[in-house]
């Protein structure tokens, strides 16, 4: 599901699930965190890029996976944790001392962008496109990922994307600041790289001190305003309204 190349002091890292346009299982999920937290020590390692699949970076959590949803019979305890899977990813990820670049092809949806939200760039095809839907399927859009889009394209623009649920082009992601980079298609992954070459030309310890220094001003009250966006999501979630919403979402 997970392949790792390395190329000098750059590393590619791909998630090709194979089916269901790259959904998240929990499974899924689980694997991208130790994957990040394996080169937290990784010294010889300056710049990491995260891709998808040819067709999708990733269609979100995925709707149909037992073990994310199927979770009556667990105790509080237990839920919360589980709840807790994707956030923990994308901190993992967030976390990185090297500069982390998401190469995006194809769809990317609700939790996938959530995922690019935390690298430092995104690099996009021109015929790929974001989508939101976590508010029509009865679930607020979690995992921290809120202040991280705002900072982005600020508040009304995050409203706007959370509550419509529209899909967004490459060129307004573009033009909103979701996207840093567009290319043509199928050349989202060798543009990322080149730029991730590019920065591990420069010495290692101060691109981490220069990404750790503009990080920790941007990101210093993020997990203050969403400290409680797991559970608020583990309640929205398992709510008849939310089981009833994800039965008939398409």
């Amino acid at each position: 599901m997970i392949t790792i190349e390395e190329h000098g002091s750059v590393a590619v890292v791909t998630y090709d699930r194979g089916e269901r346009r790259n959904a998240l299982s929990l499974k899924a999920m689980n694997e991208l965190t130790k994957v990040a937290e394996s080169f937290e020590a990784r010294f010889d390692i300056s710049a990491i890029v995260l891709a998808g699949s040819p067709q999708a970076f990733s269609a979100g959590v995925d709707l149909k996976d037992p073990e994310r949803w199927a979770i009556d019979d667990k105790s509080l305890d237990e839920r919360r944790y589980v709840a807790s899977t994707g956030a923990r990813m994308c901190k993992a990820w967030e976390s990185l001392p090297q500069l982390t670049i998401a190469a995006v092809e194809g769809l990317n949806v609700g939790g996938g962008i959530a995922l690019t939200l935390t690298c430092d760039w995104r690099v996009m095809a021109e015929d790929a496109f974001l989508y939101v839907p976590e508010v029509q399927i009865g679930i607020p859009l979690v995992w921290h990922t809120i202040p991280r889009l705002v900072n982005m394209v600020g508040a009304s623009r995050a409203k706007q994307i959370m509550l419509l649920g529209d899909k967004m082009s490459s060129d307004v992601a573009k033009e909103w600041g979701l996207a840093d980079w567009l290319v043509s298609k199928g050349q989202a992954v060798a543009h990322a790289r080149e730029l991730a070459q590019k920065v591990a030309q420069s010495p290692s310890h101060v691109v981490k001190m220069s990404k750790q220094s503009v990080n920790a001003y941007a990101n210093a009250l993020n997990f203050v305003s969403t400290f409680m966006d797991v559970d608020q999501a583990l309640v929205c979630g398992q709510s008849n309204e939310a089981r009833e919403a994800r039965k008939n979402f398409k």
